[in-house]
């Protein structure tokens, strides 16, 4: 990195996503997680890697700030947390209003949609979202100069 700083510790890995998935504890969690899997590989049309210990992420893209730091990061992609499950909009949320007033009951952070359950919210609204994301980041010129 030649900055100083720290590596990355959310690389992707070769851990198995299937064997991550399956030891999720509560079984709601689980059926969310494959959901949400399927609605990625659609949308991505790539196949699920682990990025860290618990991040199921799928494509790639490189950043660098004007600090110097860089790195890569999943596209997009999802993690079965405790409380919820934690959607990676890497765009984050500006461009999505319209769509986030139809999604159902949500939370965000900087580019985290927190879902507490998948059936209280719109599917395909999720996919809009998701697959407009993915272009942009996906595509190139993503973070912005």
């Amino acid at each position: 990195m030649g900055d100083g700083r720290a590596p990355n510790k959310t690389t992707q890995n070769d851990g198995d996503v299937g064997a991550f998935l399956a030891a999720v504890p509560r079984e709601d969690r689980r059926a969310d997680a494959r959901t949400m899997l399927e609605i990625l590989e659609r949308v991505t049309g790539q196949q699920p890697r682990m990025w860290g210990p618990s991040i199921v992420g799928f494509g790639s893209y490189h950043y660098r700030y004007a600090s110097g730091r860089e790195g890569d990061a999943a596209a997009a992609g999802f993690s079965p947390r405790s409380t919820a499950t934690t959607v990676y909009v890497m765009d984050g949320f500006e461009d999505y209003g319209e769509l986030l007033a139809r999604l159902g009951p949500y939370r965000v952070g900087r580019s985290c949609l927190y879902l507490k359950k998948l059936s209280d919210v719109d599917l395909g609204v999720l996919e809009t979202i998701l697959t407009a994301s993915y272009r942009k980041v996906a595509g190139g010129g993503w973070p912005p100069s």
